[in-house]
């Protein structure tokens, strides 16, 4: 026996019309294996759109939360190419006053990953350290317990 091939715009059809022959829409959900929240959705969304409403929609969020507006960035960006020795907290400041107010400011990350994203950041200098931690050589043990260590902490009371 060959497989059925069925797709979730058929499925949805089916629901819909056992719903409007009349069956309860428990006993429905219940053998399609959804919840009834989730075949009332199907169920309303059908009565408001029609045929339409019952393919699949758009995951794709309507607006995002942290995106800054396009005229803001720009703004970042020629901020950075007028004075390109400048770094996010001086353009972050500059912004500040530009603004004053009438915008929500960007944080300084938020105006570092812009310029990132434009390739205007340059990579961090490597810092040289001049006194680095040196250790001593360790001794060599022949046999157990023959090298003791002792961390000094400095000194303290003994009470006496």
């Amino acid at each position: 026996m060959p497989w059925k091939e069925c797709s979730v715009m058929e499925e949805r059809l089916r629901f819909v019309a056992r719903l409007l022959d009349g069956e309860g829409m428990s006993d429905v959900c219940r053998e399609f294996g959804i919840s009834r929240k989730t075949g009332y959705k199907i169920f309303n969304r059908y009565k408001e759109d029609g045929l339409d409403a019952l393919t699949d929609r758009s995951r794709r969020p309507v607006r995002y939360a942290n995106q800054l507006p396009d005229q803001i960035e720009r703004l970042i960006v020629e901020s950075k190419r007028e004075k390109p020795h400048w770094g996010a907290r001086k353009i972050r400041e500059l912004l500040v006053r530009r603004l004053a107010g009438d915008v929500r400011i960007p944080a300084r990350s938020t105006v570092h990953a812009v310029l990132d994203r434009h390739g205007l950041v340059s990579q961090a200098r490597k810092r040289n350290r001049a006194n680095k931690a040196v250790g001593t050589q360790l001794s060599q043990a022949v046999v157990p317990n023959d090298l003791w260590c002792a961390d000094f902490k400095g000194e303290f009371k003994l009470g006496n």
